[in-house]
């Protein structure tokens, strides 16, 4: 496991830089969420990944369920049951988190 993650981490247990994060970062933060990441997790976190070398900004909730909507062939409610059944207590609280995401501050919570 990773040593001191703490160092790297703000005071909610958010990445203070998303450079530093790893799939070892992630499956520790994971871990401290009771999730195992499967590959329907690690689908969701390489979006939210490339959207932020991309962007440079979280992806908005919105914009995932869009990516899970084109890439499961679905509707968006059942693209976001199916975030919310991954992620039960948030976007935010946890997708953002363990996919070494900076703390949103101006939006929604999801």
């Amino acid at each position: 496991m990773l040593s001191n993650t703490q160092s790297i981490r703000d005071i909610e247990g958010y990445i203070v830089d998303p450079v530093d994060w790893s799939r070892e970062l992630a499956r520790q933060l994971a871990s401290e969420e009771n999730l195992e990441l499967s590959e329907d997790y690690w689908q969701v976190l390489e979006f939210m990944r490339g959207y932020w070398l991309e962007h440079r900004v979280a992806p908005d909730v919105r914009h995932v369920i869009e990516y899970l909507v084109s890439e499961k062939g679905c509707d968006k409610k059942e693209a976001k049951k199916h975030l919310f059944e991954l992620f039960p207590y948030g976007y935010v609280k946890q997708a953002c988190k363990i996919a070494g995401m900076q703390r949103p501050r101006a939006w929604s919570t999801g």
